[in-house]
């Protein structure tokens, strides 16, 4: 099965996984200032990526930025796969 055919829903009834949303991951971490080319990229994209309203323009024009700041800040020691099927054992679910 392809991971893009997961949901959420299935993944908790099949694995027995319960979500708890209301812990709160980061409330311990401390806020960091974006870089002026996050900020200079956001600013030129942003409008243009909601204007156009699909999940690719999105992706393209406001989540990529920011992972590239991500992978910036990490001194490029994470891997980003844009487009990459990640398909997983079929005996498992």
């Amino acid at each position: 099965m392809a991971y893009s055919d997961f949901t959420l829903s299935k993944f908790k009834k099949d694995f027995h996984i319960h979500i708890n949303e209301k812990m709160d991951l980061f409330a311990n971490i401390e806020p960091i200032q974006i870089s002026e080319q996050l900020k200079n990229s956001l600013e030129e994209t942003n409008e243009l990526a909601l204007a156009i309203n699909t999940e690719k323009a999105r992706s393209e024009m406001i989540i990529t930025p920011i992972l590239l700041e991500v992978r910036r800040r990490a001194n490029s020691q994470i891997s980003l796969f844009s487009g990459s099927d990640f398909n997983v054992d079929v005996e498992k679910g």
